[in-house]
């Protein structure tokens, strides 16, 4: 079982850098944001770079933080049923749901994300609107990228239930 704990705090390391460079995403956001409102108010018109550079910076903080929050055992479920189980069954629960619903789920959009991504770099593809981001394939990429920081926090946070399950 000590083995087991070190590769998870190993794993907690990884998934807290991811953290923290996607909240540290959030100071160019909100300079990118400022800057296109300034440019707005003052210059009387926007730029759509600057406004594609906001919604690519947003998704990948969200993406990237998704990892984070699994990784905090932060995420989302249904409290009504959660919170009145014993710790074990908390840590089965956790087990499951990790291996029938969560990697399921995220080695589908890794698969199919990357061939997703590959696509758009091999067309070339960029935004659809004149003066746009070049590089679509970047914040595509950004997607499959997020789901196997996703599986990898997921590891750590399945060897924490395991040690919870543990006699």
């Amino acid at each position: 079982m000590e083995a087991l704990l070190k590769l998870s705090d190993g794993i907690d390391a990884i998934v807290s850098r991811i953290g923290k460079w996607a909240a540290l995403l959030a100071i160019p956001l909100m300079l990118t944001i400022m800057f296109d409102v300034i440019q707005r108010k003052f210059g009387g018109q926007g730029s759509i770079k600057l406004q594609e550079l906001e919604w690519h910076l947003y998704a990948t903080i969200f993406l990237f933080g998704v990892a984070y929050t699994l990784g905090t055992d932060a995420h989302v479920r249904i409290d009504l049923f959660y919170e009145r189980m014993s710790p074990r069954w908390r840590a089965t629960t956790n087990i499951l749901g990790t291996i029938f619903f969560l990697w399921p789920f995220c080695f589908l959009v890794a698969f199919y994300g990357i061939d997703f991504a590959k696509e758009a770099y091999t067309l070339g593809e960029q935004s659809a609107d004149p003066g746009g981001l070049p590089y679509r394939w970047v914040i595509k990429a950004m997607i499959p990228l997020s789901f196997i920081c996703v599986l990898i926090s997921s590891i750590g946070f399945m060897l924490r239930a395991l040690n919870q399950r543990a006699p």
